[in-house]
């Protein structure tokens, strides 16, 4: 007997309904019919994208799409790292925050791989010449290369186009949903329905059986794969699945966002995503070719709509009654099951944190690996289901916990929003991961090759927030580890050979200084602007 599905059916475009055509197509070898449904005129936020490194090799790669092809469909620029700015001092939110000590207010997450000598990352080696009086250099500008490079606004790559750090990507995201879905089109066999959804139908047993839409069409399917958005239609309305707020963990829930001007030629374009602390949440900058896009993620609670747009236009200097602003009210969660019965959610129907690590991206490419790997037959096998489910549930959940500790554990206090921070509950898992760090032991474990990959996406996928992204947040925030790692003490001759390794990252940062093209420079090549 044949189980296999026939036919799915996508819910909705956007980055999240293309990623899913292009990526299912693909793996699974167009054997399966893949329509989208997508509403026409859905307005979309528009003001860029921030993703994670593995963005090309997880994705576009598998899909044999060249990074520099798409990034020029896209206006695609580099991201090095988040910066983090104003996260320890007091302030409405300043670009060039210093702390207490007149030093710059900012730190970086960078994507760079952390070195590693004697199977020890540089991480306890710097916490071991800290703890001894040795340096007062910072976690992320000792251990490296890349901070200085981004502070001269350098691009990743040489002129003739040399990787020479690890890096992810600013974007567009309407640009990049268009080209892939010109691209599940023609190369992948999806097909396109431009319709409204007015009627989900379901058999008895309550799975979905078809989509009816404005126009009186009725689309079939076996499979329904609910990217929406925040209405989550099918996975929400449609199969009733409850949505698990998690409001208790992170508190912002709004959000207004611009487009704004930028002079490149002048001023550069800074190769990272800036993340600037404000008196009720933290605003995003995203730099592209002759604009950023910037939003002020907040707290409803602690600051009223009216409020966070003065203070977010203060910020830049805009005039709010000339500036194009989104506003935007957004749910913190996910839900109990991101599959139930025959209907899958991705994308932000499925769950969603703030962007402050910039994983909406990713969360959408995870899930549909996932879904790939556990791609259903017509029986629905509970177990399968519940595997995917489990996946999901671990990466959110992860992440949210990561997520939370840059506001539990920075030292502000200067605001009701800041200070309710503290109030909140850490997870078990996330409290376990501290006190490993403050007892000066690995996180998770190093990155393991040259290129800072584990080889294995699934690997990767349950171990994204590595050591160096522990020690990079917690150590920016100003929280070091109550000792060195213990067994350093037993190895003098490992803690002299790390001096070479230290060494090395400054030898590479200066050589990459005198002769890296700047990012505004890279980026007119590679567009065809200069």
């Amino acid at each position: 007997m044949d189980n296999r599905i026939e036919r799915v059916v996508v819910l909705g475009g956007g980055t999240a309904g293309w990623m899913t055509a292009s990526y299912l197509g693909k793996a699974l070898q167009r054997t399966v019919e893949i329509t989208v449904l997508e509403a026409p005129n859905v307005p979309r936020i528009g003001v860029g994208e921030a993703t994670v490194p593995n963005l090309q090799r997880a994705f576009f790669g598998y899909l044999g799409i060249e990074e520099e092809d798409w990034m020029r469909e896209c206006n695609a620029s580099y991201k090095l790292a988040v910066k983090f700015v104003n996260w320890r001092t007091p302030g409405r939110g300043q670009p060039t925050a210093r702390d207490y000590n007149g030093r710059p207010d900012h730190f970086y997450h960078p994507f760079g791989l952390l070195p590693v000598y004697d199977n020890i990352p540089l991480s306890h080696y710097w916490m071991y010449k800290h703890a001894h009086g040795q340096t007062d250099e910072a976690f992320d500008y000792a251990c490296y290369k890349e901070p200085a490079i981004m502070d001269a606004k350098l691009a990743p790559r040489r002129s003739d186009g040399t990787q020479v750090a690890y890096y992810a990507w600013h974007f567009d995201a309407a640009l990049v949903a268009d080209y892939l879905r010109r691209f599940a089109v023609t190369k992948q066999g999806a097909v396109h329905i431009q319709d409204t959804l007015t009627e989900v139908l379901r058999d008895g047993r309550g799975f979905i059986t078809g989509l009816r839409t404005e126009t009186g069409r009725l689309i079939e399917g076996d499979l329904f794969v609910d990217c929406s958005g925040f209405r989550g239609l099918l996975i929400n309305k449609a199969m009733e699945e409850p949505f698990i707020d998690m409001s208790d963990h992170l508190l912002c829930d709004s959000a207004v966002a611009a487009r704004v001007p930028h002079d490149d030629a002048a001023n550069g374009v800074e190769p990272y995503t800036s993340s600037i602390a404000m008196s009720s949440g933290w605003t995003w900058k995203i730099p592209m070719l002759s604009r950023f896009g910037t939003g002020y993620v907040y707290s409803s609670q602690f600051v009223d709509r009216d409020d966070a747009t003065e203070e977010f236009c203060s910020l830049w200097g805009l005039d709010p009654a000339a500036t194009d602003l989104n506003h935007i009210r957004f749910r913190v969660g996910r839900n109990r099951r991101a599959w139930v019965k025959n209907c899958v959610s991705i994308g932000l129907a499925s769950c969603f944190v703030e962007p402050l690590e910039s994983t909406g991206i990713y969360f959408i490419y995870g899930a549909i690996h996932q879904l790939a790997k556990h791609f259903p037959d017509a029986r629905f096998d509970p177990g399968v289901i519940d595997a995917f489910n489990r996946e999901i549930e671990f990466m959110f959940d992860d992440t949210r916990d990561f997520l939370q500790a840059h506001f539990y554990f920075s030292p502000r206090t200067d605001t009701p929003f800041w200070r309710a921070n503290k109030e909140l509950t850490l997870s078990p898992q996330i409290r376990e991961k501290v006190a490993t760090y403050r007892a000066g032991l690995p996180v998770n474990p190093p990155i393991s090759d040259e290129n800072g990959y584990y080889g294995n996406f699934d690997t990767e996928f349950r171990n994204f927030w590595t050591n160096g992204s522990y020690y990079c947040i917690l150590a920016g925030m100003g929280l070091v580890p109550d000792s060195a790692l213990p067994v350093l003490s037993y190895k003098p001759h490992s803690i002299d050979g790390a001096e070479h390794v230290f060494g090395d990252v400054k030898r590479a940062r200066d050589e990459l200084l005198g002769t890296l093209p700047s990012t505004y420079d890279y980026l007119r090549v590679l567009h065809g602007t200069g």
